[in-house]
């Protein structure tokens, strides 16, 4: 399955991320949205991310995480090939 997200997607989400005006989720979700059409592309802090996952990619401002909407529902992966979207995982204050 080709899905789009590759290591150069990931970069360019990290530099966009990273430049934005705003960290207030929808907002940045909106920015990306419109930068990366036809992307499944969520917005949440790191701490809802569980632990046990690896991030695909991060830079000082968040961290990316894949999708995969297998078997009809939304989870996190740490399967590149399955992904077919990514969450953006912003992190918080204190990091």
């Amino acid at each position: 399955m080709i899905t789009g997200i590759t290591p150069d997607f990931l970069d360019q989400v990290l530099q966009h991320v990273a430049g934005a005006s705003s960290s207030i989720h929808e907002v940045l979700a909106q920015g990306l949205r419109a930068a990366f059409p036809g992307k499944h592309l969520s917005v949440c802090n790191d701490d809802d991310i569980p632990p046990r996952l690896k991030p695909a990619a991060e830079n000082a401002t968040c961290l990316i995480y894949y999708v995969s909407t297998g078997e009809h529902c939304l989870s996190l992966t740490n399967d590149a090939e399955t992904a077919t979207g990514i969450v953006v995982a912003l992190r918080g204050e204190d990091e």
